[in-house]
């Protein structure tokens, strides 16, 4: 041990004169707090990109994912009874838009009773698409779908017919009066 402990004594007197004992320049310190500044900027000049990117990132990926997600409630639904419903639906909005277009204050009461028994064929219909994704397709279910669908446009036609023949008779008693 005795000879380990000398060899390691030589090796320090040996390596004394090659160590650097210079006292470093004045603005030594001040170049590396300069230099160490310039690191730190960059860094974050880079963190702040990265961190942007990673955002831009992961909204483009939530939007892709969103817009790949089919908007309709049957996911698990055949092709057919999708489209069924996106024919129905878009038979439904027009008609509503149509009841909506012979809104004034003589059909505001019809047109207001209407929306209620719309909202209240919706909510039914909601329960047939819980059904539908519950037990899955079958006749009874998709009959009930169909049947739940028609019944609303043929009372929107009917709201409609109705709104027609109140704004006629309004206007016959209109040119009578006249």
């Amino acid at each position: 041990m005795e000879k380990k402990n000398d060899n390691l004594e030589n090796l320090f007197e040996r390596l004394h004169d090659q160590w650097d004992l210079h006292q470093p320049d004045e603005n030594h310190y001040d170049r590396f707090l300069e230099k160490q500044n310039r690191k730190q900027s960059r860094r974050n000049y880079w963190t702040t990109l990265s961190i942007a990117a990673s955002v831009v990132l992961i909204l483009g990926m939530f939007t892709f994912y969103k817009a790949e997600k089919p908007s309709d409630d049957f996911v698990f639904a055949s092709k057919e009874t999708r489209q069924t419903d996106s024919i129905f639906t878009a038979m439904i909005k027009m008609e509503l838009n149509k009841v909506e277009q012979k809104k004034s204050p003589l059909n505001e009461k019809i047109i207001a009773d209407a929306l209620v028994q719309m909202k209240i064929l919706d909510e039914d219909y909601e329960k047939i698409k819980q059904e539908l994704l519950k037990n899955g397709e079958n006749k009874q279910i998709i009959h009930a779908m169909i049947r739940n669908l028609q019944t609303r446009i043929s009372f929107l036609e009917n709201v409609l017919e109705h709104l027609e023949s109140n704004e006629k008779l309004q206007n016959a008693t209109d040119e009578k009066i006249l």
